[in-house]
């Protein structure tokens, strides 16, 4: 007989026909199998029992990257196949196959390139079925080395030996390369010129390195930015150079022992850290040790994003290097990371003094990846190089026919396309500030669209009319889908843990347009089966000056204090907040507000951190997005506290809102009593939690779920967890979709197809 599988998933880019080829021929079988734009095909023939012995095994010895989505199969009669062979791929079809993200390199790989006996030593460009570039290189369907950008290097000899050997696990391996064929690398000046090639371009980087310069590396998808981690004068002279003033800085470390020096590594971030997605680690530092990492890395920050060699030129740098460097994104700020070299020499000539770079195209910018652990599992916050482009959560709630295009936010961003029934997130993009951001996120829609070969039906967007998303999708022709940018958040946090309403859901971050006009963020949703209704939300307060509130801690403090007491503050001289503010400005802020001049209302958790940081004497302005809350959150590590301040739950024109003016009195008696700063922060953050509780137990609701980026602070997210296990409830958190902006896009998604359901 004759069985035809029609397999979809993740089976491109992984070995996956050889590895059907291996089985067939192990078990005396003939036919075909290739690819096709759906995923997989395969025609087997012999005994019903052998070809029942096949299609048993087959999901049991897949490639270990690989997952099957569905299955089908069809029996039919023998057509007289003689031999089993891998067939070209096919073209024509609905595409349904999912692309691979980039795969760390496999042990195997690593072996060879460190070998000196062996032909691919200190080859940068390495691979094989189980590891190596996939989305960074690809341009369309099927995955095949024609459609990828190694199309431009013909393999020698031995390699298409290698690509045509079943035995070898080279065997139809697209990016297959060796120092005689494939890509190499360079070694630029400033100016571009071409100094070293090969072998030799590697040692210049490496003694550029150690001699305290910055060096831009062409990587897997997209440059760094690198410096010697221990040279306190050389990560001074990135941050000058970057104009990136206090930010942390990301680590690469040459391997697991090095870092396990300088950071605390669990087993379950060691498995991150060495994994096949390899993303960029939050991890505590220890205390008490020395360490060779400069405090410029780092300034004031008690964890360091760290992450280990995941490709072969990074693999080989770090081995002739032997210490820690900085390889943190290559670009200029609120910008893409760089992927074509006369790019990257024209952004980032004034940042780098020299540039490795090779001559294999990257297709698209793929920036790494950022997770951490909370409570055992990980969490992703930041989803590109490991991860995209394969489907995320729960897709369930929206119709297989049905394509939506949602376009996400302004900060963070990331698009998603939901189609065939599965909901495709991008990678990072980035705060869309800048015209090369703005490009970059209409160019990463395009290439989504042009990979899945759909054109949506429906745009979802933010509600908010200035961001660059929502101008993009409202001048698209297309059906639009407004969605309240908390809503987006949980329904996200929904659709990443698989679950179906009725659930209480809480969205808590810096900043977003609310349905009545207002700022929200610190909101509480009732969710069902038909959509979302605000049950309570954070008591509000002005934001003095709008947007620059977010970057100036002490305005949000006045515009509590204001909320709180009134115009009474402005003549208060012994309040020690003033001594941060001239005259003037203490002026201009009180005919801001006494007018409601530029002074929105808000209900934002990430702005009430603000105020705290700024009444608490931590920070007045900030360098970067979340510094205050995370300078809080920083401040509370040490012997744990239970101490709490009261927060209150009041009830006001039907909504339910918690009431921070018991708080903030008790937080300033603590100031002026000289408390520590721990002291002050834990009980801050356990009020938070507290107030969680304490709506869980009005509504009523078991199921409850926590979303936006206040959620990325580990102490608040796990003392919110805790004490709604104890108080008999069932949180939920997110885990593969970010909990702040990145993942707005997939809960636009979700809710613009509820949209069209008919009510109930």
């Amino acid at each position: 007989m004759r069985l035809r599988l029609s397999i979809c998933g993740a089976v491109q880019g992984v070995g996956f026909r050889p590895a059907v080829h291996r089985l067939a021929t192990d078990l005396g079988l003939a036919g075909w199998v290739n690819n096709s734009p759906e995923g997989v095909t395969i025609e087997v023939e012999g005994t019903r029992a052998t070809l029942e012995t096949f299609s048993r095994r087959l999901p049991a010895e897949r490639p270990a990257h690989s997952f099957i989505q569905s299955l089908e199969a069809t029996w039919l009669d023998d057509a007289g196949y003689e031999r089993f062979e891998i067939r070209p791929s096919s073209t024509t079809g609905r595409r349904t196959a999912l692309i691979l993200p980039d795969i760390a390199t496999c042990p195997d790989c690593r072996r060879e390139i460190l070998d000196p006996a062996n032909r691919r030593a200190g080859y940068p460009f390495t691979n094989c079925t189980n590891c190596g570039p996939r989305f960074s290189i690809i341009h369309a369907l099927p995955y095949d080395r024609e459609n990828t950008s190694m199309r431009k290097f013909p393999m020698c000899d031995r390699c298409r030996a290698e690509y045509g050997d079943p035995a070898n696990r080279r065997f139809h391996a697209q990016p297959n390369a060796c120092p005689d064929c494939g890509p190499q690398l360079t070694w630029r000046t400033v100016d571009g010129k071409i100094s070293h090639s090969g072998p030799v371009a590697l040692h210049s980087a490496a003694a550029a390195l150690r001699a305290g310069e910055i060096v831009a590396v062409k990587s897997i998808g997209g440059f760094h930015l690198m410096a010697d981690a221990r040279d306190e004068t050389a990560v001074k002279r990135l941050r000058q150079r970057k104009h990136r003033e206090e930010k942390p800085f990301a680590l690469l470390f040459p391997d697991l022992e090095t870092l396990g020096a300088e950071c605390e590594v669990s087993p379950a971030e060691a498995r991150l850290l060495t994994g096949p997605e390899s993303p960029i680690v939050l991890l505590r530092r220890r205390r008490g040790t020395a360490g060779i990492v400069a405090e410029s890395v780092a300034p004031g920050c008690p964890d360091f994003g760290a992450m280990l060699p995941s490709n072969p030129l990074h693999i080989l740098l770090m081995a002739e290097l032997g210490f820690p460097v900085i390889a943190t994104s290559g670009n200029l700020s609120d910008e893409p990371v760089c992927i074509e070299e006369a790019e990257a020499l024209e952004r980032l000539g004034g940042i780098a003094d020299a540039f490795l770079t090779h001559d294999r195209p990257i297709v698209r910018q793929v920036d790494d990846s950022i997770a951490r652990t909370i409570l055992g599992r990980e969490m992703i916050l930041r989803r590109a190089r490991g991860y995209a482009p394969l489907p995320v959560g729960n897709a369930g709630a929206i119709p297989p026919e049905l394509s939506i295009l949602a376009t996400g936010g302004q900060m963070k961003n990331a698009v998603a396309l939901a189609t065939g029934g599965r909901i495709f997130l991008s990678q990072h993009i980035g705060d869309l500030e800048t015209e090369p951001a703005r490009d970059a996120f209409r160019r990463i829609i395009r290439d989504l669209s042009a990979l899945q070969n759909v054109e949506p039906d429906i745009i979802a967007h933010d509600l908010h009319p200035d961001y660059t998303a929502t101008l993009y999708a409202l001048s698209e022709p297309r059906k639009h889908s407004p969605v309240q940018h908390h809503e987006a958040h949980v329904w996200s946090c929904l659709a990443d843990n698989a679950l179906t309403p009725p659930a209480l859901s809480v969205a808590w971050d810096g900043t977003g347009l609310g349905s009545d006009g207002t700022i929200w963020g610190g909101e509480f949703f009732a969710m069902t089966k038909s959509g979302c209704r605000r049950v309570a939300s954070l008591r509000p307060f002005r934001l003095p000056g709008g947007d620059a509130a977010a970057k100036e801690p002490r305005r949000a403090a006045v515009g509590l204090l204001h909320a709180w007491q009134g115009g009474k503050i402005f003549e208060r001289d012994d309040l020690p907040l003033w001594r941060h503010f001239q005259t003037k400005e203490r002026t201009i802020l009180r005919t801001m507000l006494e007018r409601g001049l530029n002074s929105p209302w808000c209900s934002s958790v990430g702005r009430l951190f603000d105020a705290a940081g700024s009444l608490a004497g931590l920070r007045q302005r900030t360098n970067y997005e979340g510094q205050t809350a995370m300078t809080l959150e920083f401040a509370l590590y040490g012997p744990e506290i239970e101490a709490v301040y009261p927060l209150p739950l009041t009830e006001r024109d039907g909504l339910w809102q918690l009431d921070w003016v018991p708080m903030i009195e008790n937080l300033l008696q603590d100031v002026d009593a000289a408390l520590p700063a721990a002291t002050i922060s834990a009980k801050f953050h356990n009020a938070l939690a507290e107030g969680i509780v304490g709506v869980a137990k009005r509504i009523g609701e078991n199921k409850v779920l926590l979303s936006g980026g206040c959620f990325q602070n580990r102490y608040l997210l796990e003392r919110t967890v805790k004490r709604l296990f104890v108080e008999n409830f069932r949180p939920y958190w997110h885990q593969r979709i970010p909990p702040n902006d990145g993942g707005l896009a997939v809960g636009q998604a979700m809710a613009a197809a509820l949209a069209l359901r008919p009510a109930p």
